[in-house]
């Protein structure tokens, strides 16, 4: 009995880190669908907190906030038409500068396709990059006005979040935009290049022009250059397909895809793996008892 009693035992610990392994693997499988679909629910939930927050300034206040950021970019142009280093003062009067809602949020970008939709924060820590999209902080602030190009960065190739990961399938033509305050600002791809880190020249405060520039990481895990997209500023034709700013729809609809599916069945198939694995392990272990 002694004999038998053991082998049950040890046919019940094989077959519990028999599953134990099977959920591990279960996990890690899925871990980058659940963990970026997790993202992109924390991002639209920043956004909409921004947008109810734009909904509480008056008119005096938001012009205020509007103007002080074109101020800022022309008094930075003046200083150097080149991305620089912030001094300490200059970086706590960058912080406050269209901060609506407190957290650092200045706007957010909108790519139809591929799909993006993330917030924009000041600067461009590991910790705002782990989330959303940075604004290089020591070039002009996403609004319009003379002598402005904005750098938007974002990580690529994370498991945890696509982030700006599908940066690499937009061509030159392609069309992104900026929602800062209730701006939306259009922007047309029409330079995209691979630099070295240190190579910002293509990122050069040019007078007169309003540019914009998308700024990534390439190629995935092992990021020796960095992939360089510069929209020009453009305003579409009013009632063109462009112009529908239809942000809550396009979200809804690109949580419909095939892709976000798959998320909603994920519980059940982790139920059904679960109770496959349970059924297996019993029918083994009454099988070498009664052996």
């Amino acid at each position: 009995m002694d004999g038998v009693k053991r082998k049950g035992m040890s046919a019940a610990t094989s077959a519990t880190l028999s599953v134990v392994m099977f959920l591990i693997g279960l996990a890690l499988v899925f871990y980058p669908t659940v963990a970026d679909r997790v993202n992109n629910y924390a991002n639209k939930d920043a956004i909409g907190e921004y947008q109810r927050e734009l909904l509480t300034l008056d008119v005096s206040e938001y012009q205020r906030m509007l103007d002080e950021a074109r101020q800022y970019n022309a008094d930075l142009f003046r200083r150097t038409p080149y991305i620089g280093e912030l001094t300490a003062e200059g970086r706590k009067a960058y912080e406050s500068l269209l901060d609506v809602t407190g957290t650092g949020i200045i706007g957010y970008i909108e790519i139809d396709s591929p799909r993006i939709y993330l917030a924009i924060y000041h600067g461009t820590t590991e910790e705002v990059l782990r989330t959303g999209a940075g604004h290089l902080d020591a070039s002009s602030l996403p609004v319009d006005g003379e002598s402005v190009h904005s750098v938007i960065t974002g990580h690529s190739g994370l498991p945890s979040a696509r982030l700006f990961t599908d940066l690499d399938l937009l061509k030159v033509g392609d069309t992104f935009r900026l929602h800062v305050l209730n701006e939306t600002y259009y922007y047309k791809i029409e330079d995209i290049r691979r630099a070295l880190p240190d190579e910002l020249e293509n990122m050069r405060i040019e007078k007169g022009e309003e540019l914009c520039t998308l700024l990534t990481c390439t190629p995935y895990g092992v990021n020796t250059h960095r992939l360089v997209l510069t929209g020009r500023r453009f305003d579409p034709p009013p009632g063109s397909i462009v112009d529908d700013n239809n942000d809550n729809g396009i979200f809804e609809e690109a949580m419909s895809s095939t892709w976000n599916r798959w998320f909603v069945f994920l519980p059940f198939a982790v139920y059904a793996s679960i109770t496959l694995a349970v059924i297996i392990i019993r029918r083994n272990i009454k099988r070498r008892r009664r052996h």
